[in-house]
């Protein structure tokens, strides 16, 4: 199994994005994850179209958007534009959740659907095969740093069970929390993406050696 690795940007430094991206890219980060957060969805604000638009010329990696947005299919379009490779859109804000993975599908980037730690993996069961990607939150989303929460190991296995039945192809990613301490057990129940931000951009030695080390912890293997 190929574990992917995805430093997310919102735990990164914005006064040296652009070092921080050059970082995890020459580290062998598989893409790069951005956290879009609106204030209404999350209790947060985070940042925007101009920040992928300037992430977008500062690296060759795919760029994963995670819109934490209501009404995120008003911004879809905005978003691939800009450079997103992937679209992450909530179940839980979406009530046409197929049309928007519909409407990513049409623009030519990833669909993904994203589902927060009380959101059962049952629900995405009548568009799981229309998807590229499954993001599970294992922290309550809008804010970095978080504790992880140890129950969703248990839905991490159950919705990786739920892929290998009805959709093989589609990767299945977990976000919140995820370090070296808890990426065994993440991929150990069937992960295949791990979005990391503080175990990576807080790292003490930098960001590339906190990548590296969520490789080793993966039993992945990163360049130096």
């Amino acid at each position: 199994m190929t574990i992917r690795l995805a430093p997310s940007l919102l735990a990164a430094d914005m006064l040296a994005l652009g070092d921080a991206v050059q970082a995890v890219e020459s580290a062998g980060a598989d893409r790069l994850h951005l956290d879009i957060m609106d204030g209404r969805f999350v209790p947060n604000i985070s940042f925007g179209l101009p920040v992928v638009r300037a992430v977008r010329r500062a690296t060759r990696l795919p760029l994963a958007v995670h819109l934490m947005i209501e009404e995120p299919e008003r911004y879809v379009a905005d978003f691939v534009e800009a450079g997103a490779a992937m679209v992450m859109v909530h179940q839980e804000v979406s009530p046409h959740l197929h049309r928007t993975i519909q409407q990513i599908c049409a623009l030519g980037a990833r669909p993904a659907a994203v589902i927060n730690p009380a959101t059962p993996p049952h629900v995405l069961s009548e568009i799981v095969d229309t998807l590229d990607v499954v993001l599970v939150m294992t922290v309550n989303p809008g804010f970095g740093g978080q504790a992880f929460i140890p129950q969703m190991v248990d839905k991490v296995r159950r919705t990786a069970a739920m892929l290998r039945e009805r959709n093989p192809g589609c990767e299945l990613a977990v976000d919140g929390g995820v370090d070296a301490e808890t990426a065994p057990a993440l991929v150990a129940a069937g992960a295949d993406v791990l979005v990391a931000g503080s175990a990576v951009f807080g790292h003490r030695d930098g960001p590339a050696a906190g990548l590296r080390e969520l490789a080793a912890a993966a039993d992945l293997e990163r360049v130096l």
